[in-house]
């Protein structure tokens, strides 16, 4: 796998026959990322821009989008952006119009929203971090919390990592993404939906991101931007087939609530689902040996024990700015546990590799690890 350029991005675009090209972008993702001056698209084509207005993919901004690509008819949907814009477009491209009355209630009961993909998908990530590129769901939010759609259509038919796309990407942004990819992939290797092929993308996920995470903070170039780019789409890859766990499934509604970057909220619990899992491993409902994925984990990042491992992620965290206390981020976790307790994803919990329940989650959340 290597990184694209900008070159077989344009070349695509010129030479296939797409005549009319929906471009599902935001301001940020199009202008700051330079990607207004180095895609190029042929004056010959018919173009329409919608420019997303809300930060999380939300149900009601997904009808509006829908209902403009129905309007234009395009040939392609062309998503340039982050995960929430190439989330927007994974789910346009399966659906149309007339199927916009029930697909709220189908999108709250987790039902199969389409049977067949209605437009091709372009997905060029503007963030080092989602892997959404190569992912077959995608994520919504309706009354701010997450729903997510899961099919084999929603993979889209290409995809374009290019690095002069992200290098210039805020210290925040690049700190959230990035360490979301790692995250993801520490997660995948613990997965009860693991397998061989996850873990191998896994491992070679965390080799990259753990190499090149925090130069591409503090001194990005264009060699460190590819990595990560490469370190996500892989992260990408091993979620694909294992599927996220607890810090995911307790992230989202950090997000939707005190709008705490995704990544970043993902940071907020990861070394305590770590420690919780490997203190109760031997009610561990895996078909694999934890201990051995445990092991894995402490190699790549050159530790001892899962002690060493969380001190290695604080450190990390540190360095790459992520606020780690609930009192830096203004959270009072006391009054809101509740509400963060009713956003919970139990799905991505069921993939955890230990049970864990409504008082295990209190003791988590509040740092009380037994």
């Amino acid at each position: 796998m290597k990184t694209s350029s900008i070159k077989d991005f344009n070349f695509l675009i010129k030479k296939h026959r797409f005549n009319k090209i929906f471009i599902l972008t935001g301001k940020n993702s199009f202008y700051k990322s330079k990607a207004c001056d180095l895609l190029k698209i042929p004056k010959n084509k018919s173009v329409k821009f919608y420019f997303k207005l809300s930060k999380l993919p939300e149900f009601n901004e997904l009808i509006k989008i829908i209902l403009e690509i129905y309007k234009f008819k395009p040939d392609v949907i062309l998503a340039i952006g982050g995960g929430a814009v190439i989330d927007y477009a994974k789910i346009c491209s399966i659906v149309n119009n007339e199927q916009t009355s029930n697909l709220k209630k189908k999108l709250i009961n987790y039902l199969d929203i389409s049977k067949k993909k209605t437009y091709p998908l372009i997905a060029v990530p503007t963030t080092a971090g989602s892997g959404a590129e190569v992912t077959s769901n995608a994520v919504i939010y309706i009354n701010k919390i997450k729903y997510s759609v899961e099919s084999n259509l929603l993979v889209p038919d290409y995809f374009f990592l290019i690095e002069e796309l992200i290098i210039k990407n805020s210290f925040q942004l690049k700190s959230a993404s990035g360490f979301d990819a790692i995250a993801q992939a520490m997660e995948s290797l613990i997965s009860l939906k693991s397998n061989k092929s996850s873990v191998y993308f896994a491992k070679q996920s965390l080799k990259l991101s753990l190499k090149n995470y925090l130069p591409f903070l503090n001194k990005p170039t264009r060699e460190n931007s590819k990595q990560m780019l490469l370190a996500s789409n892989l992260a990408g890859k091993a979620i694909n087939i294992s599927k996220t766990t607890a810090p995911h499934a307790v992230s989202y509604p950090f997000t939707s609530l005190f709008g705490i970057d995704h990544g970043h909220a993902v940071s907020l619990t990861l070394e305590k689902f770590l420690l919780f899992n490997y203190k109760n491993m031997k009610y561990s409902n895996s078909n694999f040996d934890l201990s051995r994925r445990y092991k894995i984990i402490f190699e790549l990042f050159n530790v001892k024990n899962v002690f060493e491992l969380n001190q290695k992620l604080k450190f990390i965290k540190s360095r790459a700015k992520l606020v780690d206390t609930y009192k830096d981020l203004n959270i009072d976790i006391n009054s809101s546990i509740n509400k963060i307790l009713d956003q919970i994803n139990i799905l991505r919990l069921k993939n955890n590799p230990v049970d864990i329940s409504k008082n295990d989650l209190i003791k988590i959340l509040h740092d009380k690890i037994l």
